[in-house]
């Protein structure tokens, strides 16, 4: 079971995330944002063999593993694929939520601010 959960589409958003909160534009997020996201995406379905990152808007990290600063301001669920599509702008998050393909826990207000503008835009190939 390890080997599938190491191989999500969203490790590579992930690390494209890290680089893009070191940018200008993500300092400018830091500045705006300023919350703690907990992300946890599921291979294929909700709940099992979750990978969980922080991504951690106060600080600018993008992290593996739960938030140990406390609780965080809000945590998302996905499937790999769902997440995929949030982050890249290709389903929008209410919609996402509205599906249930997309679970939150926390504050919703600072779930509102979860969206594709926090993410990096793709590299156009």
């Amino acid at each position: 079971m390890a080997s599938e959960s190491a191989n999500l589409k969203s490790d590579a958003i992930m690390d494209q995330m890290k680089q893009h909160l070191s940018t200008d534009a993500g300092k400018e997020l830091l500045k705006k944002i300023g919350l703690v996201y907990q992300i946890q995406i599921a291979p294929k379905k909700l709940g099992y063999n979750e990978v969980i990152y922080t991504v951690d808007l106060k600080k600018g990290e993008v992290t593996k593993g739960p938030y140990e600063g406390g609780k965080p301001d809000a945590t998302f669920s996905f499937k790999d694929d769902d997440f995929v599509k949030v982050a890249l702008g290709k389903m929008n998050p209410q919609l996402a939520f509205m599906r249930g393909a997309m679970k939150i826990k926390g504050s919703l207000s600072a779930a509102q601010k979860f969206t594709p503008d926090i993410f990096p835009k793709p590299a156009k190939m």
